[in-house]
């Protein structure tokens, strides 16, 4: 689960609280990580820390690990940044994943005099300044034109180690690049683009890119740590699910479009027909847990593997059918990729295929036990001799 996007004429209060309950009950369906974003402008994406989210959250799950998704390395000295994030991971217990990117949002930038331009740059001296830090083998000096570390070292180890890193990827080279040359993860956006028609195929492209920036660093790059991310909502029926996101996909693609260079060639009021572009391009699942799996199964054929598969939460239904979708998607989807019911299947079919044996060894039992029993009292009621 990640960011998530939240409609601008609902409570923020009661959103903010809405998404600490959905990890509530992610992490009792059995889902492995929920991340938050980090976001200053649009209104849609509200939360501004997931610092404090992570916090919040942990003190209300068990296991499930908890992301930013992502802290925007640009907006933040890096030296008080991994601070709090090595703080938060003992807090956490070590569940803590630190997501990193560049930001999404050009008003994020520009309203604290950011030119958004420059933003991949920052992020990329930021997160060598993180990782001489988290080296551990002495003070840390460097000076740029928006941060200065004079020798500077942690006063904390991370609870966890090393520290699960995860580089923002989306279309370009930048963070993958990134991630291969300090050997972090990924957490690719818009990653499911790779189902499409065309020839691009942008799963395959980043982890090709990771992995040779990986290798000439000496490093490996992880597929373990790569989480790939995907719109979806699953319900019982296709036509379930397309009934329930008439409730917020039509708002939820106007905001996309402004923010992202997707385009949705439909009326975008008519809900049907943009979900229908949805799933032709591979862009989200609107439909039943067989659509999900097959989808999900696609997208590890074409990136050639990776960790975790991650749904964009985005208020297209109600909060209700939402959580209904979650653990539909735990009930039906999850077990099929961890194999958690193939041996009882595998134990169905055997029962299946033996011809009724149990039925008929146990009538056999039961009348031998009838039997057995009138002997018994028969013998009983003998007159002694």
């Amino acid at each position: 689960m990640l960011f998530p996007f939240h409609h601008p004429m609902e409570d923020p209060t009661l959103q903010l609280e809405g998404d600490l309950e959905l990890a509530e009950h992610c992490d009792r369906l059995g889902f492995d990580e929920f991340w938050f974003g980090e976001h200053h402008s649009g209104g849609w994406q509200i939360i501004a820390s997931p610092e404090l989210m992570i916090a919040a959250a942990a003190q209300r799950t068990r296991r499930i690990r908890l992301g930013t998704g992502v802290a925007t390395l640009s907006y933040h000295h890096p030296f008080l940044l991994l601070d709090r994030i090595v703080q938060l991971d003992h807090l956490t217990r070590g569940r803590l994943i630190f997501g990193v990117g560049s930001g999404a949002l050009p008003l994020d930038a520009t309203m604290i005099g950011h030119d958004p331009m420059q933003a991949r740059r920052m992020m990329a001296e930021s997160l060598e300044a993180i990782t001489a830090l988290l080296r551990y083998d002495g003070p840390v000096t460097r000076k740029t034109d928006w941060f200065e570390l004079d020798q500077a070292t942690l006063h904390l180890r991370p609870y966890q180690w090393p520290l699960d890193i995860r580089v923002a990827a989306f279309k370009s080279p930048a963070g993958p690049r990134l991630a291969g040359r300090f050997g972090a993860g990924l957490v690719s956006f818009g990653a499911s683009a790779a189902i499409g028609t065309g020839s691009e195929n942008p799963l395959r492209t980043a982890a090709e890119i990771a992995d040779t920036e990986a290798r000439q660093a000496g490093l490996r790059f992880d597929r373990s740590r790569w989480s790939v991310m995907s719109l979806m909502h699953v319900a019982e029926t296709e036509a379930q699910a397309r009934a329930e996101v008439r409730y917020g996909l039509t708002e939820y693609i106007k905001y996309i479009r402004q923010i992202l260079p997707v385009n949705v060639p439909v009326d975008l009021d008519d809900p049907d027909a943009v979900a229908d572009v949805l799933m032709t391009t591979g862009t989200a699942v609107i439909g039943t847990p067989e659509h999900a799996i097959r989808h999900i199964e696609r997208m590890w054929e074409l990136s050639g593997g990776f960790g975790t598969f991650l749904i964009e939460q985005s208020d297209i239904a109600d909060p209700a059918a939402t959580r209904r979708s979650y653990e539909l998607f735990a009930r039906r989807v999850i077990p099929y990729f961890t194999a958690s019911t193939w041996p009882r299947l595998r134990a169905y079919q055997a029962e299946l295929q033996s011809g009724g044996l149990t039925r008929r060894t146990m009538a056999a039992a039961q009348a031998k036990a009838g039997v057995e029993y009138s002997h018994e009292v028969a013998e009983r009621r003998e007159p002694p001799a």
